[in-house]
């Protein structure tokens, strides 16, 4: 960046702020014109959409005019929540066999076990729905929405660790700087309201776990008007996006009028497209100030409707309340909205932690299906549910009649989806009796992109960027839309 960028200096010395403006644009009128030609560039107030680099030309009919993604960050055991395996039950503490191994690689953490004993799961499932869906007993609540849920036992993965497993999903890459799925979704498709950030992130607060890095939700090398906003709980849900005391909101649209001047001058004179993203992210925040507050404030909703979320709906920050503001966003507009749970990354007392994880995340999430589906959005919004991995069918350290631990796996875990034209009442996908390898539909995370794409309207293999003399895309060189999964 030039010192000019840095300080707000103007490059040429000797102009009066008159000549600076004639020069941009003959003055204030220059200014207005551009303003109405160009709302992007001068940050236009107006809660309209603005079109995406794809414009109205989708390569397919949309089904999912949003997505909101309950990412559960640590890896949640298929196996005591979607993927019931009796066998692991009557063959509890054997060796994990050699067979069903077949030389995959572990992680250091149980790698160096001189037994892998086999672990059922301590959790009874019933089969649920008109579908006659078997889940988990820890899942009430997502079991009476089961109908609703497409459900995927079959996903795969590259990575065996956090860090690239969770970027993997997260942006299409183990390897960090790509850009992330809501921001590939904002690039391409526009955005449907300017009062809000077309991606929009919450996170459960307090949760200790694997930990989560703003690039998840990056816009890596697209320009930097595409990454997602974080929301918070208290009083300062977006950071620095309240005037500090003293500034009125009048001063605080001259300032911004005055550096965009500025800005749209250091535009003309370098040629740096930034700028403009830079401006655009301004006028961004100055209208958040109105929008942000509206939609944080839940207290217009019903009691019935705090009800169906839960008891924490009512605490702010809590998983329930997120799903709650999810709903609330996806109504005003948010295109993509990612929310992430930590806590699911039980090596150890896996009882324990996946009871408590699941008691804090089912009625929420089977609620946020619930809640779109009355209001009618479910038909066009995308929920998501899962982490990055699953964990292995053998216990990591030592296994007792109450209690064993599990670790990462790759090769075989469960997510669902619902809505926006995948199958509802629908299970895709096998593993073998182990829940160690698949035996039937895998899906891989490209596919998974390309799958959600698809939904969107959009081609995966068409929306690409050209960076470092290469167009990229989100499915890098790989992925195949799963039609199985489509309504």
């Amino acid at each position: 960046m030039s010192n000019h960028q840095c300080t707000g200096a103007l490059p040429a010395a000797g102009l009066s702020r008159r000549a600076v403006l004639n020069r941009f644009g003959l003055g204030l009128g220059g200014i207005a014109l551009a303003d109405l030609v160009n709302p992007l560039r001068l940050g236009a107030m107006t809660s309209q959409a603005t079109p995406g680099v794809l414009g109205s030309q989708l390569h397919f009919p949309p089904k999912a005019r949003r997505v909101i993604y309950l990412f559960m960050a640590g890896g949640p055991s298929q196996i005591e929540t979607f993927d019931d395996k009796p066998v692991l039950r009557a063959r509890n503490g054997e060796s994990l066999p050699d067979s069903v191994r077949q030389g995959q690689r572990l992680t250091g953490m149980s790698g160096n076990q001189s037994v892998l004993p086999l672990a059922g799961s301590q959790f009874g499932f019933s089969q649920q729905g008109r579908s006659g869906t078997w889940v988990s007993d820890l899942l009430p609540h997502t079991a009476r929405v089961v109908d609703d849920l497409c459900i995927v036992r079959s996903m795969h993965t590259d990575a065996i660790n956090h860090d690239p497993a969770i970027t993997f999903f997260q942006t299409g890459s183990q390897i960090a700087g790509r850009p992330s799925i809501g921001a590939w979704v904002h690039y391409g498709l526009g955005t449907d309201t300017q009062d809000l950030p077309a991606f929009v992130v919450l996170i459960t607060p307090g949760k200790v776990d694997q930990p989560l890095y703003s690039r998840l939700w990056g816009s890596g090398f697209l320009p930097s008007r595409h990454q997602g906003v974080q929301f918070r709980s208290g009083k300062d849900p977006v950071l620095y996006l309240t005037n500090p005391r003293g500034v009125t909101p009048q001063g605080r649209r001259l300032l911004l009028d005055r550096l965009r001047d500025l800005h749209a001058y250091a535009a003309e004179q370098l040629g740096d497209g930034e700028v403009d993203q830079r401006i655009a992210q301004y006028e961004m925040s100055y209208r958040m100030q109105a929008s942000v507050p509206g939609v944080m404030d839940v207290s217009g909703e019903t009691e019935a409707t705090l009800d169906l979320y839960g008891p924490d709906a009512r605490l702010p920050g809590s998983f329930a309340s997120n799903c709650l503001l999810a709903r609330r966003l996806a109504e005003r507009g948010v295109k993509f909205i990612q929310l992430y749970h930590q806590g699911w990354d039980q090596h150890d007392s896996l009882p324990k932690g996946i009871e408590r994880q699941c008691r804090e995340t089912d009625q929420a999430s089977a609620a946020l299906v619930t809640d779109l589906k009355r209001r009618g959005m479910l038909d066009d919004t995308l929920v998501v549910w899962g982490g990055e991995f699953g964990r292995t069918s053998y216990s990591q350290g030592k296994l007792t009649s109450s209690n064993y631990g599990r670790d990462h796996h790759p090769r075989c875990f469960s997510i669902w989806m619902a809505g926006a034209g995948v199958k509802a009442g629908y299970v895709h996908g096998a593993t073998d009796d182990f829940a160690y390898n698949i035996v039937d539909g895998g899906v891989h995370v490209h596919d998974f992109h390309a799958t959600l794409l698809r939904l969107l309207g959009v081609d995966h293999e068409r929306l690409t960027y050209l960076h470092q003399g290469r167009r990229f895309r989100l499915t890098d060189v790989s992925g195949t839309v799963v039609d199985a999964l489509l309504a």
